[in-house]
């Protein structure tokens, strides 16, 4: 006998429970994309322990911000680049079925009149969907990305992050967090600079800025400057100049405890150059920690090369020879603001910071909490 349905006032629905949440799949790829100034960077990379394995990469110089500094919009033809980029991405995407990515556009898409628009068409042409981020996430993900470098003996910590249109700075103040828990209070500040509300020792962030000058837009600046040795000096010497208002920059500050960490292409380049690598070797460069002195003198050594010398140095590439002396001019800066003599160089960045803060948030890392 079929059972009957109650009918009128009676009638009631079956309760139904919700099905509970899908845990993540601790193996499935995550995909993060930096669109720069410069720059399009992206990884695809699986979790692994408290880490990630890369299992993908793409990067390539798509000088998005080209004549941005003297139109103020982003050119036809630099939109184009960076679109057949994005594409090659979205195969890359499409190849290992990732389902979980953060797709982010900085400087560049915030500063030109037509970023907006230019993002909408890569969303028509691409099916990408990029975000306009602002800086200090920008600057919060740099330093997440950094977290595997801080030494446990830092107490005051100085992460810069050297784009082609912006860099970034943050101070953090380690000194009331364990030794043991240091690299680990870093990775927390993927949840915002603020940490009050933490029920763990806490990173105390005591300044950040963002500086709208990186390598392009510096360069762009001192383009009429023709002698090479007096643009180099003219382009440090602003750079520092925009530094006044930062805390930190304004204060005495001692050597002992104090670590800077430097993420960038420029940093990178200047470590491959101090080692003589003819081919670029990233385990070789991350982590490597460089003195003043070593920095000095790579930098003079690219002075002395001059901008011919420099376009045939394997070392430096021709892609990035136009660009090495303003990040270089940026970094001797850095180096002579700060009580240090000594540089940590991070071959990681933002696209490193997204899979992190994506991973973390996700539970998919082991050794948490974040």
């Amino acid at each position: 006998m079929t059972p009957r349905r109650p009918t009128g006032a009676a009638a009631f629905p079956m309760t139904v429970e919700p099905l509970a949440p899908r845990p993540p799949d601790p193996d499935a790829p995550y995909a993060a994309l930096d669109l720069g100034t410069n720059s399009c960077r992206m990884l695809v990379a699986q979790p692994k322990g408290s880490q990630f394995h890369v299992v993908d990469s793409f990067s390539k110089s798509v000088q998005l911000g080209s004549g941005l500094e003297s139109y103020g919009r982003l050119s036809r033809a630099s939109m184009a680049r960076t679109i057949q980029a994005l594409k090659i991405c979205k195969s890359k995407f499409q190849k290992h079925n990732v389902q979980r990515m953060r797709l982010v556009a900085t400087e560049a898409c915030r500063r030109a009149r037509n970023g907006a628009e230019f993002l909408n068409a890569v969303r028509r042409e691409t099916g990408l969907r990029l975000d306009i981020i602002q800086p200090e996430e920008e600057a919060r993900l740099a330093v997440v990305s950094c977290a595997p470098l801080v030494s446990t003996k830092t107490e005051q910590l100085l992460v810069v992050d050297i784009g082609g249109g912006s860099t970034e700075l943050v101070w953090i103040d380690l000194s009331r967090v364990p030794p043991l828990e240091r690299p680990r209070a870093i990775m927390r500040l993927h949840r915002g600079f603020s940490t009050m509300d933490s029920p763990f020792p806490a990173a105390k962030v005591v300044d950040w800025i963002s500086v709208p000058l990186g390598v392009a837009t510096l360069k762009d600046q001192f383009r009429d400057v023709d002698d090479d040795a007096g643009r180099f000096a003219l382009m440090s010497c602003h750079f520092e100049e925009c530094l006044a208002d930062f805390t930190p920059y304004q204060s005495d500050q001692t050597r002992e405890g104090f670590q800077i960490i430097g993420t960038s292409g420029t940093v990178t380049t200047v470590a491959a150059s101090h080692l003589g690598l003819k081919r670029y070797d990233r385990t070789k460069v991350d982590g490597l920690r460089m003195t003043s002195d070593q920095i000095d003198l790579v930098i003079r050594d690219y002075l002395s090369l001059g901008e011919e010398g420099r376009r045939a140095d394997p070392r430096i590439g021709r892609d990035r020879q136009s660009l090495i002396m303003s990040g270089s001019a940026i970094l001797q800066a850095l180096m002579r603001a700060w009580p240090t003599d000594r540089l940590s160089v991070a071959d990681r960045g933002l696209r490193e910071g997204l899979l992190y803060a994506q991973m973390c948030a996700d539970g998919v890392l082991e050794d948490g909490p974040y």
